[in-house]
C-alpha cells in the first residue's frame, strides 16, 4: 500500500479546498488525524520486506530508510500544525496553512520512497515550492527578505542537480539508485559519473544549508511564522539535504575517498561554524537556526566516515535533531506568543511564569549539547567512536571540542530567557496556551524515552 502515502494527502488537500468556508474548520482536525496514522502506521513497514510500486511514473519503495522519514515527517509536520492552530490568527492564513503542510508532506513522503534520481529531485522540488510559500506566508518584507535568499541558492542547488542527473544518464545510461551503484561500485565509474555524483551531492549540501552554502538558513528561520519554522527546522531542511544524502549516498554506494574527504570537511566546517555563529546571537530563533546549522554538520561528517556505525550514527542524529530542534522552536513560539518578543536581552526569569516550557527547553538543549542520558549524548558518542574507529582523529577531536560550545551556548539560552528575575514589563506573562504546551511535553518524553531506551533501539538497527 505504499502509494497511500502520496495518495491520502494529495486526496485530502483536494477534498478541503473543494469544502464550503463554513466547514473550513474540519481542515485541521482531519490533516491531524492523517497525520498520526502516518506516524502510527509507517513502523508496521519494518517487519515487510520491501514492497516496490509504480504510481504517475515513479518507482516507490518502502524500506527501513523510508520508514524513518514517514514516521519523522508524520510527527513533526503533526507538531507545527497545531502549532500553528495555536499562533496564526487569521482563518484563511490557517487553512493556507494546512493546505501547504499536506503539500510538504507529499514532497516528504515522496522523497523518502522513490529509488531512482530523477522522483527524488521531482519530490525535493515539490517540497521547496510549498516551503517558499509558507515562509512568505505573513507576507512582509522580512519574510520576502529570507525567502528571496533561500531562493537564489536552491536554483543554484536545481541547477547542480539537474546537471548531475544529465551526467549520470550520459555515464551510467540510467537514474535508478540500483543501476547508477552497479556503474559506479566498486570501479568508482568514469569522470562523468563521479562529477554527476559530486555536483548532486553539492546540490543537497545547499538544501541542508551546510557551511558554505548556509547564507539562507538565519533569514529563513528568523523571517517565517513559528509553526513555519518548526517544519522548516525539524524536518524540510534536513530531508531535503542531509536525509537525501544519507538515502543518495547509502542507495548509490559513492563513498569514494575524495567524497568522503569532502563530506568530513563540510561537516566540521558546519560544526564550527554554525556553534560560533550561534554564541553571538540575542535572537530566540537565530539562535537555533544557526544551531541547526552546526547539527546538521554532526550528520555530514559521520556520513563522511563511510562506515557502517557512521551512518548508523549519522540517520539516528537525523532522528534526534529532529525531535529536540522542532521542541526548541516551539518553545521559542511559546515564548514569543507570551511575550511578544524574540530578543533575549529582554526577557528572563521566565521558568518562574512558564514553568512547562522552561523544563522542556532544558530537556532539549541538553540533548542537543549531547549531555547524557538524553537521546542527543548517544548520537553524537556514536559519531565521535565512528570518527575515531575510521581513523578521522583531528575530526573527532572537533566533534568533541563543538559539542563544549554547544553546550556554552544553550546555557546562555537557557540564562537569557528563563533564569533571574522576570522584567517589570513581563510580570503578567502566564504559561503558553495548551496547543503549544502539549508538544513540548510529547517532544520531550521522546526525548527522553529514546536516550533512555538507546540500548534497545540499537538491537533493533542491528537486526535490520
Amino acid at each position: 500500500m505504499t502509494y497511500l502515502f502520496i495518495f491520502v494527502p494529495f486526496i485530502l488537500l483536494v477534498i478541503l479546498n473543494l469544502l464550503p468556508k463554513r466547514l473550513r474548520a474540519a481542515a485541521f482536525y482531519s490533516t491531524l488525524a492523517m497525520l498520526a496514522a502516518q506516524v502510527v502506521f509507517s513502523p508496521f513497514e519494518f517487519v515487510k520486506p520491501a514492497q516496490m510500486e509504480v504510481i504517475f511514473g515513479f518507482n516507490l519503495i518502502i524500506n527501513n530508510l523510508s520508514v524513518i522519514l514517514l514516521m519523522i515527517s508524520g510527527l513533526i509536520a503533526g507538531v507545527s500544525l497545531v502549532a500553528g492552530w495555536a499562533t496564526l490568527k487569521d482563518d484563511d492564513k490557517k487553512f493556507n496553512f494546512i493546505s501547504l503542510i499536506l503539500l510538504s508532506v507529499i514532497g516528504l513522503n515522496g522523497i523518502a520512497m522513490v529509488k531512482d534520481v530523477f522522483s527524488l529531485y521531482v519530490f525535493i522540488e515539490a517540497t521547496a515550492v510549498a516551503t517558499f510559500i509558507l515562509i512568505s506566508l505573513n507576507m512582509d518584507k522580512p519574510a520576502f527578505e529570507g525567502i528571496l535568499k533561500y531562493l537564489i541558492l536552491s536554483v543554484v542547488a536545481s541547477t547542480l542537480m539537474l546537471t548531475s542527473i544529465a551526467l549520470l544518464i550520459i555515464s551510467c545510461g540510467s537514474l535508478g539508485f540500483s543501476d547508477i551503484r552497479a556503474f559506479i561500485y566498486p570501479s568508482g565509474g568514469t569522470i562523468f559519473s563521479q562529477a554527476a555524483v559530486a555536483l548532486f551531492i553539492c546540490g543537497l549540501l545547499i538544501k541542508g544549508g551546510l557551511v558554505p552554502f548556509h547564507g539562507w538558513v538565519a533569514d529563513a528561520y528568523t523571517s517565517a511564522p513559528a509553526s513555519v519554522s518548526i517544519l522548516l527546522a525539524g524536518i524540510i531542511t534536513k530531508a531535503s539535504g542531509v536525509f537525501t544524502l544519507i538515502k543518495f549516498m547509502t542507495s548509490t554506494l559513492c563513498f569514494t575517498t575524495s567524497i568522503m574527504d569532502m563530506l568530513l570537511f563540510v561537516g566540521a566546517l558546519s560544526i564550527v561554524f554554525g556553534a560560533l555563529a550561534a554564541l553571538g546571537q540575542k535572537d530566540i530563533k537565530r539562535i537555533l537556526a544557526y544551531s541547526s546549522i552546526s547539527q546538521m554538520g554532526y550528520i555530514v561528517i559521520a556520513l563522511g566516515t563511510g562506515t557502517p556505525l557512521g551512518i548508523f550514527a549519522a540517520l539516528f542524529h537525523f532522528i534526534n535533531h529532529a525531535i529536540f530542534k522542532s521542541q526548541l522552536f516551539v518553545n521559542a513560539a511559546a515564548v514569543e506568543e507570551q511575550t511578544g518578543t524574540r530578543d533575549m536581552d529582554k526577557m528572563g526569569g521566565l521558568a518562574q511564569v512558564m514553568p512547562v516550557t522552561g523544563v522542556t527547553s532544558a530537556i532539549a538543549s541538553l540533548s542537543t549539547a549531547g549531555i547524557p542520558p538524553l537521546a542527543g549524548f548517544w548520537s553524537k558518542l556514536l559519531i565521535i567512536i565512528s570518527l575515531w574507529l575510521s581513523g578521522n582523529f583531528a575530526y573527532a577531536v572537533i566533534a568533541v571540542l563543538a559539542s563544549l560550545l554547544t553546550l556554552a551556548y544553550f546555557l546562555y539560552f537557557q540564562r537569557s530567557i528563563f533564569f533571574g528575575k522576570v522584567p517589570a514589563d513581563l510580570a503578567n506573562v502566564r504559561e503558553a496556551d495548551a496547543l503549544l504546551v502539549s508538544p513540548a511535553v510529547l517532544l520531550s518524553a521522546l526525548t527522553v524515552g529514546i536516550g533512555l531506551a538507546f540500548p534497545f533501539i540499537l538491537k533493533l538497527f542491528m537486526r535490520q
